[in-house]
């Protein structure tokens, strides 16, 4: 059974979280299982503002999505520890993350004889872009 992590900040759903997490599955195959980390709002702090829905809505809304076999919190911006913990076989990681971290997470998984899977980041579906338009479309 293969193990694939992902993780989300999941604060707007959107499409591109919804592909992602359904390429997430496609890849774990049919017996194996979706693990969706779900940030913490002080996890998410470490990089970005606040989620406007709070930790527990986001965390149930990942519940629900079909793809999705099992929710975690994740305590860190970086999903290391939580890697380090469950030992996935696959890490998927998004494009808009630095080098360095992508580097350091395939240093990771090689560690636990694992991988990373690098998709693309798509801005036009991002929770940023879209709560950007509802503040721009308020405005007039």
């Amino acid at each position: 059974m293969k193990l694939v992590y992902s993780y989300y900040v999941l604060d707007i759903v959107h499409k591109g979280h919804l592909k992602m997490m359904e390429n997430a599955k496609a890849i774990a195959g049919e017996d194996g299982k979706l693990i969706v980390g779900i940030l913490t709002d002080e996890a998410v702090m470490e990089k970005k503002t606040k989620p406007i829905l709070s930790f527990d809505e986001r965390f149930d809304l990942a519940n629900a999505i079909k793809y999705v076999d099992l929710v975690v919190a994740q305590e860190t911006y970086s999903p290391l520890p939580n890697v380090k913990k469950i030992k996935p076989d696959i890490l998927m990681e998004s494009s808009s993350h630095t080098d360095e971290a992508i580097v350091e997470a395939r240093e990771v998984m090689e560690s636990i004889g694992g991988k990373v899977i690098v998709i693309p980041y798509f801005p036009s579906q991002s929770s940023s872009t879209i709560k950007n338009l509802i503040i721009k479309n308020n405005k007039k």
